[in-house]
């Protein structure tokens, strides 16, 4: 299994007859090309085009137009999505919190977010892939009053809990390491990856700021997650079977 990095949130991630995509903005090399367009769009076997939420940074509404070339094309879209005009009359699995999806190939349960939207979790060739969305602990302590910014922080832990009751271990987790929230930025991921063991963590929703996405590898490590530094767009990383569950 590969994973490659598209571009914020963005990924693909490649088995031996599914491709899945989850929140394209942009491709590997600028907006509309790199290698989803150049390759992943024609690559065989099933694909799967997953959007977590309706913000401009996680769906891209160029995604439904994928059908033309793809005409097996599997959209498994936050319902929220559904209210823009350009998705109201896409052909959709259309996934609230708790929802859930399954076929031959793979299943789907959709988690909460703590800001809009939901996150992923996909089994799939035996394995559980987390992908976040903007669930995250976005405390803002810089900027808010304690009070407040406890109050995001224990919605996000409520949502951790939800999760752990589901499953206690996952094999790749992609999730936020967004600098923007100052010195504390790492505490999301790391209470992520204290309560959910993760075998390989993945940093997303950090734009160009590769070097202090990079920064949480120890706290990762300490958990016992291999984390996978990513350092520039359409970087391509083997999901080695032996390091997962």
């Amino acid at each position: 299994m590969k994973l490659i990095y598209l571009y914020h949130s963005g990924f693909a991630l490649l088995g031996d007859d599914f491709t899945l995509i989850f929140d394209y903005w942009k491709d590997s090399e600028s907006d509309g090309d790199g290698i989803l367009h150049r390759e992943l769009l024609k690559r065989p076997g099933r694909m799967y085009v997953f959007a977590s939420h309706a913000h401009a940074d996680h769906f891209n509404p160029e995604v439904l137009s994928w059908h033309l070339q793809r005409p097996d094309i599997v959209y498994l879209l936050s319902q929220d999505i559904q209210a823009l005009h350009e998705a109201e009359q896409a052909e959709a699995v259309w996934l609230k919190q708790g929802d859930s999806y399954s076929d031959e190939r793979l299943s789907v349960h959709a988690f909460g977010s703590t800001d809009v939207g939901i996150s992923f979790l996909v089994e799939v060739d035996g394995r559980k892939i987390f992908h976040a969305g903007d669930l995250n602990n976005w405390h803002w302590m810089d900027e808010c009053e304690e009070t407040e910014w406890r109050g995001y922080e224990h919605a996000f832990l409520q949502e951790l809990q939800l999760i752990r009751k589901y499953t206690e271990t996952v094999d790749v987790a992609m999730f936020p390491v967004d600098p923007r929230l100052g010195k504390e930025y790492m505490r999301g991921p790391q209470q992520f990856v204290e309560m959910i063991k993760t075998f390989i963590f993945v940093p997303m929703h950090f734009d160009e700021a590769y070097a202090r996405a990079a920064a949480f590898r120890p706290l990762a490590e300490a958990e016992g997650a291999r984390m996978i530094a990513l350092e520039r767009r359409g970087q391509c990383e083997e999901i080695e079977c032996e390091t997962l569950i």
